[in-house]
């Protein structure tokens, strides 16, 4: 990796970067690179695309229709109520 792409990575990141942790880094992002090409000769043509990591499965329970609260059992516990109905604050 050339020291131009270090010096705009340390811009893109906001970070200041001595020469020598430029070189450091330079080199470091080589190797890691290096590894990505190997990846890139792998022969994939028999896998199928992966979406999440982990199976994906739906958690929520069935929606089962039940018999609702009556009107007074759900005012119950309100903190205003009027004229049978839940009263909120005014906004304008």
């Amino acid at each position: 990796m050339r020291k131009e792409d270090i010096e705009h990575l340390c811009w893109l990141a906001r970070i200041e970067l001595s020469d020598e942790e430029k070189e450091k880094f330079a080199a470091q992002l080589s190797e890691i690179l290096e590894y990505f090409s190997i990846l890139d000769e792998a022969d994939t043509s028999d896998v199928e695309p992966t979406f999440h990591a982990v199976g994906v499965e739906n958690v929520m329970r069935e929606d089962v229709p039940e018999e609702s609260l009556d009107q007074e059992d759900a005012l119950m516990n309100a903190p205003r109520k009027e004229k049978g109905y839940f009263r909120g604050p005014r906004i304008l």
